[in-house]
């Protein structure tokens, strides 16, 4: 039998964003940074880590993300975030834990169309002669500090980035539900390159990871890439095993 999490849900509640709906109007984006750095993190919390609908991956991995979006509806913006190794059914996902985003703006539509539990931090994302780096920086305090070291050139159809699964509270008929909501975004490559993985700082509370714990480097990437937030086309009952719960929006 397949390993299910066996996260509290109820405990997440809380801090989980609130959505109107799944209606939200897709944002096409031209010519987005990427950066994503993976590592294999320790077993011991692989299940407690996510909620009932999920399996973790084996060995379980954790996803450090960030891209730098040049324009959208509410204009530039960058995001952050970190996403534990996932399947729902037997398709890879990515959990997420945390997100962190650079404009006030970009946070609410965010947490309100797509469901991401994001907070407002200072996010660089730059190219160095020997490295692409990216940092996060929250109430003056660095969070994160991860690095793509030695890039290489390689075609975008070896990139894949796994879509998100976002844990979200919705309103429908009268009743709160909380779902996992599905991002997944397509890609268009213009650039693309893969390195050695490194982390520097993580500061795991402020991304709800205090049990992820990166042991092992295992690939770093870096695009360039047409993408955005699509419509939302599925959401999952984050109690139910994705097999069973998931439904189709609309």
């Amino acid at each position: 039998m397949p390993l299910s999490g066996t996260l509290d849900v109820a405990r997440e509640i809380p801090s989980a964003p609130r959505m109107e709906g799944f209606g939200a109007e897709p944002w096409e984006i031209a010519r987005a940074e990427i950066l994503q750095a993976t590592f294999e993190i320790d077993d011991s919390a692989m299940t407690s880590l996510l909620p009932p609908a999920l399996h973790p991956t084996i060995p379980p991995v954790v996803m450090f993300t960030v891209a730098r979006y040049p324009d959208s509806p509410v204009g530039p913006f960058a995001l952050a975030q970190v996403r534990l190794g996932s399947r729902a059914g037997v398709r890879p996902r990515g959990y997420l834990l945390r997100a962190y985003c650079d404009t006030d703006a970009a946070c609410e539509a965010l947490a309100s169309g797509w469901g991401y539990a994001c907070r407002r931090g200072e996010i660089t994302l730059r190219r160095y002669h020997d490295r692409i780096g990216a940092t996060v920086v929250v109430d003056g305090a660095e969070v994160l500090r991860v690095s793509l070291i030695d890039p290489e050139p390689i075609s975008g159809a070896d990139v894949f980035y796994v879509a998100s699964m976002n844990l979200a509270r919705v309103t429908e008929d009268g009743e709160e539900h909380v779902v996992l909501v599905q991002v997944d975004p397509e890609y268009r490559f213009h650039r693309a390159e893969r390195g050695r993985p490194e982390i520097a700082i993580f500061g795991r509370a402020a991304w709800a990871a205090e049990d992820v714990e990166p042991v092992y480097p295992v690939v770093a990437s870096a695009a360039v890439c047409d993408t955005g937030f699509p419509a939302i086309r599925y959401v999952c009952d984050a109690l139910r095993p994705a097999i069973a719960g998931t439904r189709k929006v609309g």
